[in-house]
């Protein structure tokens, strides 16, 4: 496993402490959990179980209904 060494203002270092301390990990796991997510090409899971929730959700057609119509645009 590769390491870095980054560097850190102590308000931010003090502030990553205190969020590994609350989950019980260390602030490599935590860091490294953190830069994951940020480049993770994939949706959280939480946002994958929110597909079809929403019951009532109009479709285009209706949502399309309420805009009006299209001014005739200016020729060049």
């Amino acid at each position: 496993m590769a390491q870095v060494t980054i560097y850190i203002n102590s308000n931010l270092e003090e502030r990553i402490k205190a969020v590994a301390g609350s989950l019980d990990i260390s602030l490599s796991k935590l860091i490294s959990r953190m830069l994951e997510e940020k480049f993770s090409n994939e949706w959280h899971p939480s946002v994958k179980q929110l597909v079809g929730s929403w019951k009532n959700f109009p479709s285009l057609d209706e949502i399309r209904e309420t805009t009006g119509e299209d001014v005739e645009r200016e020729a060049f």
